[in-house]
């Protein structure tokens, strides 16, 4: 009895092995992993993680830098008295590479199964991504920068007009890549809907934002520019707010607010006097939109006070509680601008300003028009161009003025446009370090001065410096 119930276990055992072992590779299977990319995978993730990363490093760094707020009190120091520290940029470096690894992932595959659409898309990625890295920095790992797998852990610089030559050349590339007829198989895109036609639009813009940057360093920009923008039929582009390349943050998770608290966002933080002056010499609309009013000590509204960036002085100068920037606009449901219709038109403007293509105001008015109502929601009044601090006048500080405004919330631009053409005149004050001088890049990250010593060093003999007044290539 002993024995037939020993080989029974024994039996039963080997049966539970046999099955076990017949469905190993199911059980062993994680249903929420991916097994395999398609090239859409990585699409929306890609899209969301930067634009988000990109809003977050618009309050923090690009608002400081160009006087559209500060946080206060701060009676030293600080990016807005322009204190660089060593490891401002890290964030941004760090988010970039690991999303352009994903972004190679995503054009390898797209290519491998012939996709002309997403191979495109990659393509305009890659630029997105790689155009505000190189500008932040200058020289950085371009060719060998996703080349880990293949074992190369120090990969090599490239320069940035190196960079710049295969960027606007991949953006040329993916322009005629894209097939309407082919459309896009797989999931809806949280940009576009999967609509190929808006996609291109996103490509010739950018490809239009980078011409422009270079327009200092290559007498061919203007020129190249006026090609596109005449030629309509071979390179469309934006021609109205609702085709602009905005996120629409819907609040529904994981598309949300990069802003867990909204009240973060204008914690100890103020609106800069350049800021609210201007807007309030315009009688702009988008004063209630970007910030709350001031008020005064018994706490009655005195209307949209902002105070100096980089003041000199302790906080007791000021007799009156500043406006602060409006948490409305971080609030789930919010937009993030990645490149839109108004700078689509004032790319136009100064093309014509130049004198490359006809009707510079037109062009002007129709951006000043699309960056207002992008974040009003409502038509323009037409006598707002009444006022004789808007009236187009055909200067380029005027253009950039408002282009400042146009760039509200986008990334890194403000701060590129005002170190590519030095508008709009920003204010100084005895506080600013760094001699007043406005940084023109970041230093590179301290964990690849030591992980990438030898090609770090490298790069910066060719640059001229680790330093912030190192200038870039187009920076000139």
């Amino acid at each position: 009895m002993k024995t037939l119930k020993k080989y029974c276990i024994a039996l039963l055992t080997g049966i539970s092995l046999l099955s076990c072992t017949s469905n190993f590779e199911d059980l062993n299977t994680d249903p929420n992993q991916i097994a395999e990319i398609s090239p859409g995978t990585l699409l929306n993730p890609i899209i969301y993680e930067m634009a988000a990363h990109n809003l977050d490093r618009s309050s923090a760094i690009t608002f400081n830098l160009m006087q559209v707020s500060l946080p206060f009190p701060s009676v030293s120091g600080g990016l807005h008295r322009y204190d660089v520290s060593q490891n401002a940029g890290n964030s941004t470096w760090n988010t970039s590479y690991r999303w352009l690894n994903n972004i190679q992932e995503m054009l390898n595959k797209a290519r491998e199964v012939q996709d002309p659409n997403y191979e495109a898309i990659a393509l305009t990625l890659k630029a997105w991504v790689y155009s505000n890295l190189t500008d932040c920095f200058g020289d950085i790992p371009f060719h060998e920068a996703s080349a880990a797998e293949s074992g190369n852990f120090y990969p090599a610089f490239n320069t940035q007009e190196e960079i710049y030559t295969e960027l606007l050349a991949d953006l040329e590339a993916a322009n005629q890549l894209y097939d309407s007829s082919f459309g896009m198989a797989y999931a809806s895109d949280i940009l576009f809907s999967n609509n190929v036609s808006a996609w291109q639009k996103f490509t010739n813009a950018l490809h239009m934002r980078l011409l422009l940057r270079t327009s200092n360093v290559n007498p061919q920009a203007y020129s190249t520019l006026a090609t596109m923008i005449t030629n309509t039929d071979l390179y469309p582009v934006f021609t109205a707010n609702d085709q602009s390349a905005v996120l629409q943050i819907t609040g529904v998770t994981p598309n949300i607010s990069p802003w867990g608290r909204p009240q973060d966002f204008n914690l100890n933080r103020v609106s800069a006097s350049f800021f609210v002056d201007n807007l309030n010499s315009f009688e702009d609309p988008r004063r209630s939109i970007f910030m709350y009013q001031a008020t005064d000590n018994d706490s009655n509204a005195i209307g949209y006070v902002g105070i100096p960036s980089a003041y000199d002085g302790n906080d007791s100068q000021f007799d009156y509680h500043p406006s602060s920037p409006n948490r409305n606009q971080v609030t789930n449901p919010m937009i993030a601008p990645i490149i839109t219709y108004a700078e689509v038109e004032f790319i136009k403007a100064e093309v014509a300003l130049m004198g490359y293509i006809n009707d510079p105001e037109i062009h002007y008015n129709n951006a000043v028009t699309a960056a207002i109502e992008m974040w009003t929601g409502s038509t323009l009044d037409a006598t707002y161009f009444n006022n004789p601090e808007v009236t187009y006048n055909g200067t380029m500080q005027q253009l950039m003025l408002q282009k400042y405004y146009a760039l509200y919330f986008t990334d890194y631009q403000q701060w590129f446009e005002y170190r590519r053409t030095g508008y709009p005149v920003l204010p100084t004050t005895a506080s600013m370090l760094n001699n007043a001088v406005m940084p023109s890049r970041m230093y590179y990250p301290t964990a690849v001065q030591l992980s990438n010593y030898d090609n770090y060093q490298e790069a910066v003999s060719n640059m001229g410096g680790d330093d912030i007044n190192t200038h870039v290539w187009w920076d000139n």
